[in-house]
């Protein structure tokens, strides 16, 4: 289980390419997710100082085919890569118009960490996985437990291992943080979960 990586859900499902959602829109409202629901109701402890630094990045791929997504995924590690720490410690690579099946999008993260592998990352950067869609093996559809690893676009969240050995030393009982999150999601219930959603869109509003 990785330690505590961003969570939030918009059950409508990922929208189609002809809606109208523009890359600024789909990086406010998920600014607007990690805001209420990462921060807010605390479902990483490590969060907020790299939110409020301004050290995380957030970029949207218009890719429209698997292999254009993963173009722009091996562009964002070198990126991360290369950047220091104190300019980005995390990358959202959120990609709105691709990947919007979870089945689909779960066969992608093999290919995503061969990336990983093949520009010598391993052990440097590690990619988890948030779509509107998570669901946890032999869970019900509707189990908030799901929306720990649920976002309002599929996204591949960018992490550095050293970013998370520290937060292992500062937090090294990781596990608690995760059932912590699903007893959160659960006494929210699934009308809170559902305003809070709609908050985040009234957020991105322009």
């Amino acid at each position: 289980m990785k330690p505590c990586i961003f969570a939030l859900s918009d059950d409508a499902g990922v929208m189609a390419k002809t809606a109208p959602l523009s890359a600024e829109r789909a990086i406010a409202e998920t600014r607007a997710w990690v805001d209420r629901a990462v921060i807010g109701l605390n479902l990483c402890p490590f969060a907020k100082a790299p939110q409020v630094k301004g050290q995380v990045r957030y970029a949207v791929s218009e890719a429209s085919q698997a292999e254009a997504l993963l173009a722009a995924l091996v562009d964002e590690l070198g990126r991360l890569a290369e950047a220091p720490v104190d300019r980005i410690e995390t990358t959202l690579l959120i990609h709105p118009w691709v990947l919007g099946d979870f089945a689909d999008y779960n066969d992608f993260l093999g290919p995503a960490e061969a990336a990983v592998a093949a520009l010598g990352l391993e052990g440097v950067i590690q990619v988890a996985s948030f779509h509107p869609q998570y669901r946890f093996a032999g869970s019900a559809p509707d189990d908030l437990a799901n929306a720990t690893n649920r976002s309002p676009y599929p996204t591949l969240h960018l992490l550095r291992e050293e970013s998370i050995a520290r937060a292992v030393l500062a937090f090294p009982q990781a596990e608690a943080i995760f059932e912590a999150n699903i007893a959160t999601l659960r006494r929210l219930g699934a009308a809170g979960w559902s305003d809070l959603q709609r908050q985040c869109r009234e957020d991105a509003e322009p």
